[in-house]
C-alpha cells in the first residue's frame, strides 16, 4: 500500500493548497513563505507515491512505527481547517496521536465531502448549545421556545475576547469559560428543580445537605438500586454537561480564532442588533430579543449569597428576643391545666387539598363528614389558614415555624433555632412541669437532637412502636398503627400529670402509592395486616408518570390521615383532650400548581366548650374546614397567639 494516501493537491484562488477539501472558509492568516531547499533535498513530493523500499513494512496505514517521531507529514493541513481542528493541538497529546491523527487524516482525505459536513455540523451544535446554555431559564414554566430565541450579550463578549487572545491564553479562557457556563447550567437546572418541588431557588450556600435528604428519598421509594442508578445517573449527566460545555467554546474559539475577519464582521453586526433591540424594546412571543441572562443570574446568585451570610448573623440575634422567653412555668398556659393536649403535622395537608378541583370533593366530603362524627361524640372544632415557611418538602421547617414564633425558612435557620435556647410551643408544656412530654416521630429513623429544643421527655422514632408491617414508600407505617402505638405507649396509660404530645403523621408523604386504609382498630396488631393492602396498592411510579395521578392520590392519602386522626379522637378523646392539627406545608407544584399559596389549614379541636371560647376573637370557620375566606396569618405567629389566648404573660427575654 503506498505510503502517501492524500488526495492530489489543487490550489484555490488565492493559491493555498487545499489537499483535496475545500476548507469551510478562507484563513484568514498569511501563508508562510517557503523556505528553498537545500542544495542536495530530495525534490518535492509529487501526488504520486515513490516505491516503498524492499524491506519497508508493507502498510503504514494502519501500524506505523510507534518509534517513530512526529514528521512533516504532521504538519496542519487544509483538511485541519475543514473541521475546525487546530493543527498544533492536534500534534499535542497521548503517545497513540499521530497514529490516530494520520487515520484520520487518512479518513477525511478519502471523505472530503462528509469531513466538510462533519466539522461544520459540530460546530453548528457546539454554538447552539452554548446559546441555549445562556438564554435558559430558571423555572419549569418559563421553557418556551421564544425563550431560546434571544441574542445573548456574553456570547457576543465571549466572541470578541476569543478572537483576541493568543492561542494558548485562548485555550485557558475557553476551558475556565466553558466550565463556568457547565455549572452555570447545572444552577439552573437546579432552581427549576428546586421551585418545582419546594417552590424557591437553589441556594448555593445551604441547599447542599438536601441532596443527601434526596437521595435518601430514593431509597425509600425506588430501593436502593433504583436510587444508586439514579445517583449514577445524575453524576454522569453533570460531568457530561461540564465536559461538552468546555470542548464547546474550546472549539468556538479556534474556528473564531482562524476567522478573525470574519468573526469581527459577524460580532460588529450582531451587537448592532443587540443595542437595537434593547433600545427599542423588540420582543418575540412577549419575550426581549436581547437578552443579558447569565450577567443577570451572577448578580442575583451574588446578592444570594452575600443575603444569607448576613441573614445569619442577623437571625442569630433575632432569635435570642423572645417574648415569653423569661416567663415563669407558672404563668404559661395556666388555661390549659390539667388538658391533655396533641400537637399533630399532618403531612404536606395544603390548602389546595381543599379547594383543587380534582383534589377538593373528596378531601372536602372527607372533613365534613369527620366534623359532623366528632359533634356526636361531642367534640367541636374552629379552623383558620396559616402560612407555612415552606412548600412542597422540608417539613422540619414548618414545624419548627410553627412551635419557635419565628419564620424558619432555611436550613441555617432551623440549626440555628433548634441549638438555642429560645422557647418552643411544645416545650412551654414542658417548663410548667405541669405536663408529661412525648414525641411520635414515625418518619425519624436516625438521632434526633432536636428533641431537647421541642421539650420532649421521651420520643418514639420508627423503630420503637412496635410496627412489623411494610413500609408504604417512605412513609415507614401507617398514621392508623402510629396513633394506635402512641394510644398503647403514652396515652392510654394512668399517669399523674396530663400528657402534651407532639405526632408527626406521614402516610400522605410523596409519592403518594401506595397507600394504606383503614382497618378495625382491634385489627392492627403488630401491623402485619397492611401487607396484603401494601402489595395490592400502586407503585410509586403510578405518580410519577401523571399530574392527574398525583393529585388523585394525594387526595386520598390526606383523606386517609384525617380520617385516621379523627377516628382516634372519637375512639380515645375524652373531656380533657385538646386536638391541635395542621398540614405542615403544600404538596409540590405536580400537585398544588405553580401558582398555589404557602397555605395550609389548622384546626383546634375539642369538647370543653371553653376552650374554643377562649380564641373566639380569632375569626376561625366553626368545623374543620376553614372558609375560603377565613383568616389568613403567618405561621410563625401562631405560638404567641396561642400562649396568650390560654392564659400565658409575656416576659421578655434576650433585649
Amino acid at each position: 500500500m503506498p505510503l502517501n494516501t492524500r488526495a492530489p493537491h489543487t490550489t484555490s484562488k488565492a493559491g493555498a493548497a487545499t489537499d483535496g477539501v475545500l476548507p469551510a472558509e478562507e484563513d484568514e492568516r498569511p501563508a508562510p513563505e517557503a523556505e528553498p531547499a537545500a542544495p542536495d533535498a530530495p525534490a518535492e513530493r509529487t501526488t504520486e507515491p515513490e516505491p516503498a523500499a524492499p524491506d519497508a513494512p508493507a502498510d503504514r496505514t494502519t501500524e506505523p512505527d510507534a518509534a517513530d517521531a512526529p514528521t512533516a507529514a504532521d504538519a496542519p493541513t487544509a483538511e485541519d481547517e475543514a473541521v475546525g481542528t487546530d493543527a498544533a493541538e492536534n500534534r499535542a497529546g497521548i503517545a497513540d496521536g499521530p497514529r490516530l491523527r494520520f487515520r484520520w487524516r487518512t479518513w477525511r482525505a478519502d471523505h472530503p465531502l462528509a469531513a466538510r459536513v462533519l466539522g461544520i455540523t459540530v460546530t453548528v451544535l457546539a454554538g447552539v448549545l452554548v446559546v441555549v446554555s445562556l438564554v435558559m431559564p430558571n423555572r419549569p414554566a418559563s421553557f418556551r421556545p421564544a425563550m431560546f430565541t434571544r441574542i445573548p450579550v456574553e456570547a457576543l463578549i465571549g466572541g470578541v475576547v476569543l478572537t483576541a487572545l493568543p492561542r494558548r491564553p485562548r485555550l485557558v479562557v475557553a476551558w475556565v469559560g466553558g466550565v463556568a457556563l457547565g455549572v452555570q447550567t447545572m444552577l439552573n437546572l437546579l432552581d427549576a428543580g428546586f421551585y418545582q418541588y419546594l417552590g424557591r431557588d437553589f441556594n448555593a450556600v445551604l441547599d447542599w445537605p438536601l441532596l443527601s435528604d434526596a437521595y435518601s428519598y430514593l431509597q425509600d421509594t425506588l430501593g436502593g438500586a433504583g436510587a444508586l442508578g439514579v445517583l449514577c445517573a445524575a453524576v454522569a449527566i453533570v460531568l457530561a454537561v461540564l465536559a461538552v460545555s468546555a470542548l464547546s467554546v474550546v472549539r468556538l474559539g479556534n474556528v473564531m480564532a482562524r476567522h478573525r475577519t470574519t468573526t469581527t464582521r459577524t460580532v460588529l453586526v450582531l451587537s448592532m442588533v443587540w443595542m437595537t433591540c434593547t433600545v427599542l424594546g423588540l420582543q418575540f412571543g412577549g419575550v426581549p430579543l436581547a437578552a443579558e441572562r447569565t450577567v443577570t443570574m451572577l448578580k442575583v446568585r451574588s446578592d444570594l449569597i452575600r443575603q444569607t451570610l448576613r441573614d445569619e448573623r442577623d437571625f442569630a440575634k433575632t432569635a435570642r428576643v423572645d417574648a415569653f422567653g423569661a416567663t415563669p412555668g407558672s404563668q404559661l398556659v395556666p388555661d390549659l391545666r390539667g388538658k391533655d393536649m396533641i400537637f399533630t403535622f399532618i403531612e404536606s395537608y395544603g390548602r389546595s387539598a381543599i379547594e383543587d378541583p380534582i383534589m377538593a370533593p373528596g378531601v372536602d366530603k372527607t372533613l365534613d363528614t369527620s366534623t359532623q362524627a366528632l359533634a356526636k361524640a361531642g367534640f367541636h372544632a374552629k379552623s383558620g389558614w396559616l402560612t407555612s415557611a415552606t412548600y412542597g418538602g422540608s417539613s422540619w421547617l414548618g414545624h419548627s415555624t410553627f412551635l419557635s414564633g419565628l419564620w424558619i425558612d432555611n436550613q441555617n435557620r432551623y440549626r440555628t433555632v433548634t441549638t438555642s435556647d429560645h422557647l418552643s410551643l411544645t416545650k412551654a408544656f414542658q417548663k410548667t412541669g405541669a405536663w408529661d412530654t412525648v414525641g411520635i416521630m414515625p418518619g425519624v429513623q436516625k438521632g434526633w437532637p432536636e428533641q431537647k429544643f421541642y421539650g420532649l421527655d421521651k420520643v418514639y422514632n420508627a423503630f420503637e412502636m412496635g410496627y412489623e408491617g411494610p413500609k408504604f414508600s417512605w412513609s415507614t407505617m401507617p398514621d392508623q398503627y402510629a396513633l394506635e402505638a402512641f394510644q398503647r405507649l403514652e396515652h392510654g396509660k394512668k399517669r399523674d400529670k396530663p400528657l402534651m404530645s407532639e405526632i408527626i403523621l406521614t402516610s400522605s408523604h410523596t409519592p403518594w402509592a401506595p397507600i394504606p386504609k383503614m382497618v378495625g382498630w382491634d385489627q392492627l396488631g403488630n401491623g402485619s395486616i397492611f401487607d396484603a393492602i401494601q402489595k395490592a396498592g400502586n407503585k410509586p411510579d403510578y405518580t410519577y408518570t401523571s399530574d392527574t395521578h398525583s393529585r388523585e392520590e394525594y387526595g386520598k392519602s390526606v383523606q386517609y390521615s384525617v380520617t385516621a386522626l379523627t377516628q382516634f379522637l372519637e375512639r380515645y378523646g375524652n373531656d380533657d383532650t385538646v386536638l391541635v392539627f395542621l398540614g405542615d406545608h403544600q404538596a409540590n407544584a405536580h400537585v398544588s400548581g405553580d401558582h398555589a399559596s404557602h397555605d395550609v389549614p389548622c384546626a383546634i379541636v375539642a369538647k370543653d366548650p371553653k376552650v374554643l371560647d377562649k380564641i373566639a376573637s380569632w375569626g376561625w370557620t366553626d368545623g374543620l374546614r376553614p372558609a375560603h375566606n377565613a383568616p389568613v396569618w403567618k405561621m410563625s405567629s401562631f405560638r404567641d397567639r396561642f400562649l396568650t389566648a390560654y392564659g400565658s404573660t409575656p416576659h421578655p427575654s434576650g433585649d
